[in-house]
């Protein structure tokens, strides 16, 4: 089925609950990709996927568990990613823009106090944090995957606690590809993926990846990825422009029901992220002891548990 403009001219409605949404930016106005499962009028969760420049594709793990339980979600590329727009503009690449979409999504999609849950993994997480200390009046809740809450803290920990348990040897060579900026070579793959993606990002083998992470993790746009994160898979870099963000101090001011979700194995260090849920005033933190940062695969019953109860207790609330 092929879309239709609407009479404003700015959306395409697609097949299958997809649209585009219209947003408006610095550089002209573009469209984003944007998907509807489920129907709950009082339960609305948009779902802000990683990368930067990710695509939605690897959340589709939701589809086994968050229908079944009444939830009713929206599949979002972000601007650049997957099915949305992709502009060849490097100043859209910027914290406070990707804040001010999800506030164009928002409104296009008609989510508000009562019925608006925004949930973030990993960068989404970051995203999420910085929407709900801009915008928390228009939440119901929150929930925040896999992301610290500072930059600096999660470079540290991959410093002090991650890169020590590695072979030192093949960590030099990891080292030494991101230096020379040959990040495409095949031989930095083979070592990442041995000594750091089946251990904290995806504990499984990699041949062995679920479709949609693959699919993923194959479209990830480089340009938006290297501007804000860095060429680096092992931290971000200090020339990404999000090298200094932190809100820690800030999670306090977040008043909304706020999930956070942890992993023994995560990328992100799950003491920081339970600290996090213990600042947050209506926070409460979820553990998943065999997951890592895709823990919704590696751990998936008591992260779709969790994350289920949590949404139902705003139902309920």
């Amino acid at each position: 089925m092929s879309g239709y403009l609407d009479n404003t001219g700015r959306e395409d409605v697609l097949s299958g609950g997809a649209r585009m949404i219209g947003v408006d930016t610095p550089k002209g106005p573009y469209r984003v990709w944007v998907k509807r499962t489920g129907n709950n009028p009082g339960l609305r969760v948009l779902l802000l996927h990683g990368g930067p420049g990710a695509t939605h594709e690897y959340l589709e793990a939701c589809d086994s568990y968050l229908p079944g339980a009444g939830i009713e979600y929206y599949y979002y590329d972000q601007l650049g990613s997957g099915r949305s727009d992709q502009p060849d503009e490097p100043s859209l690449w910027d914290l406070d823009r990707f804040v001010d979409e999800v506030e164009q999504v928002r409104r296009a999609l008609g989510l508000d106090r009562g019925n608006f849950v925004l949930f973030g993994h990993s960068w989404g997480g970051l995203l999420a944090m910085e929407y709900a200390l801009r915008h928390q009046e228009h939440l119901r809740g929150l929930v925040i995957s896999s992301m610290m809450s500072s930059v600096p803290a999660y470079n540290a920990y991959a410093e002090q606690v991650l890169m020590p348990e590695m072979d030192q040897a093949k960590l030099a060579g990891i080292k030494s590809f991101e230096a020379k900026g040959e990040t495409e070579n095949p031989r930095y793959m083979e070592l990442l993926n041995e000594q750091h993606y089946v251990h904290h990002v995806l504990r499984m083998p990699v041949e062995d990846w679920p479709d949609p992470v693959v699919r993923a993790f194959a479209r990830i746009n480089p340009a938006i990825y290297v501007s804000m994160q860095g060429p680096s898979e092992l931290g971000i870099s200090a020339e990404a422009s999000l090298a200094h963000w932190d809100r820690t101090e800030e999670l306090a001011s977040i008043d909304v029901p706020a999930l956070v979700i942890g992993a023994r194995h995560d990328t992100m260090d799950p003491g920081h992220m339970e600290m996090m849920a213990g600042r947050l005033p209506q926070g409460r933190y979820l553990y998943c002891p065999d997951g890592s940062h895709m823990a919704m695969y590696d751990d998936q019953a008591v992260y779709f548990a969790g994350l289920i109860d949590f949404l139902h207790g705003l139902e309920g609330s």
